[in-house]
């Protein structure tokens, strides 16, 4: 699942391209998911505010947290989403987007209820085969049983929100591999092209080429 949903940023993600040390930050230690740098004061007072109130129950967390890593888990390359505080931003933006609170929260309710009818448990209490029985339930709109509509559709928007959360911290980026612009070094055609051709470069050629390797050393 986590390879299929960085297959599907490539298009649309934005990503930032600058690189100061300064402002590589990771979710957990600005849950906003933004930079103070170059936010106006007004922007200030208010993320902080948003930061000092809180959302979500205990309980919704903890459920939030587990799909969350049902969805990016941790793996050879890369932290999980709920290790780069994915759950944490989650907060953030329902806070700061409260057209994303009912559906959240019905979500998680719709969620339990599923489980305890099928499971007479919460989710979060539900076993990790019992929990993904369900979640392969709502995880694919388009196969989805009419019974489970409102369920793909918290699931789709819990995905949403995860993969904002997670691909827009500098762990996130590293997973994809962006590098973003940089100046690039050529050392003129490789040897073996060379060879293939039967062409070489002229002693003078040499002699007036910078070679970034020598450079570097």
């Amino acid at each position: 699942m986590k390879a299929i949903i960085a297959g599907s940023l490539a298009a649309g993600s934005v990503l930032e391209a600058c690189e100061q040390a300064e402002k590589k930050r990771s979710v957990g230690e600005n849950p906003s998911g933004t930079n103070d740098l170059d936010r106006m004061a007004e922007e200030k007072v208010h993320n902080k505010k948003l930061l000092q109130e809180s959302f979500f129950t205990p309980d919704e967390m903890a459920t939030i947290s587990i799909l969350a890593d049902i969805l990016i888990p941790k793996d050879e390359i890369s932290p999980s989403a709920t290790e780069v505080k994915v759950p944490e931003f989650i907060e953030f933006i329902v806070k700061d987007m409260p057209e994303h609170q009912v559906p959240m929260r019905g979500g998680l309710r719709w969620l339990d209820l599923q489980s305890i009818k099928l499971f007479d448990n919460s989710f979060r209490s539900l076993g990790k085969n019992q929990q993904l029985q369900l979640i392969d339930e709502i995880a694919f709109p388009l196969k989805v049983k009419e019974a489970y509509r409102q369920g793909a559709s918290f699931f789709s928007l819990m995905r949403n929100l995860t993969i904002s959360g997670f691909y827009t911290t500098q762990e996130g980026v590293n997973d994809l591999g962006y590098m973003g612009n940089r100046p690039n070094q050529w050392n003129g055609v490789p040897p073996e092209v060379l060879k293939q051709y039967n062409i070489s470069y002229s002693e003078k050629e040499l002699k007036e080429c910078i070679s970034f390797e020598n450079e570097q050393k």
